[in-house]
């Protein structure tokens, strides 16, 4: 059997062994420095009041409650109201897209660099006439119904969550709905100044004005 020699306190006071020292009275400072010693801790780790004081001055950022009745801060899109002139296009062009309802979303709430509108296109409407455009970029997505895509290169048809891009002096392009139900798109667009339309399929071309309306022409320059 091992024996085993346990020490006392008395016997490690004996031996020459230092005392348990209170935490702010560590064994290699004097005793008369004893108010230092605590005070440097203090700083070091404050005691825990301290932190619950501190967190009293913290405050949440209120949140705003938006009255879009009486900001135009959100809307839902499908309400706001179409556009006056269903179309600007002459005759005998504007009658090729009746049926199609654009809904100016960027004019509602004050765009002016570009331009989003909320299209719904009827069993057999068209978005437009083939064009392209000579300064401005377009970009459609399709949130309803399976529109077709007509481009120089073809013909693809869409589904929701598709989306195609028109770069300026790009692909002519337009859009068809040969279904039975309707189509509903979102097209955006910039207004880039002395922007010119072209219509390789029909005698037509529009010119941006200073003042943001359209100036439509034969291809001869005649205006209509």
């Amino acid at each position: 059997m091992v024996q085993t020699n346990f020490v006392g306190q008395s016997d490690r006071c004996s031996l020459g062994q230092p005392t348990l020292q209170p935490r702010h009275q560590h064994a290699k400072y004097p005793q008369n420095t004893r108010k230092r010693s605590f005070s440097r801790n203090l700083v070091a780790d404050p005691p825990p009041r301290l932190y619950r004081a501190a967190s009293i001055q913290i405050r949440p950022t209120p949140t705003r409650t938006i009255d879009v009745k009486n900001e135009k801060s959100a809307i839902i899109a499908e309400k706001a109201s179409p556009r006056n002139k269903p179309s600007n296009y002459p005759e005998p062009f504007a009658s090729r897209v009746a049926g199609r309802v654009k809904r100016p979303l960027g004019d509602f709430f004050g765009l002016t660099n570009f331009g989003v509108n909320l299209t719904r296109l009827p069993p057999r409407a068209v978005s437009a006439l083939h064009h392209r455009h000579s300064k401005q970029d377009e970009f459609v997505y399709v949130l309803r119904g399976r529109p077709t895509l007509l481009t120089d290169d073809g013909e693809v048809d869409l589904r929701p969550g598709m989306a195609a891009g028109f770069p300026a002096n790009g692909t002519a392009h337009h859009l068809e709905n040969r279904t039975d139900t309707d189509c509903i798109i979102l097209e955006i667009g910039d207004r880039s100044d002395g922007d010119i339309v072209t219509y390789p399929e029909d005698d037509i071309t529009a010119m941006m004005q200073a003042d943001g309306q359209w100036a439509f022409t034969h291809k001869d320059g005649t205006p209509y």
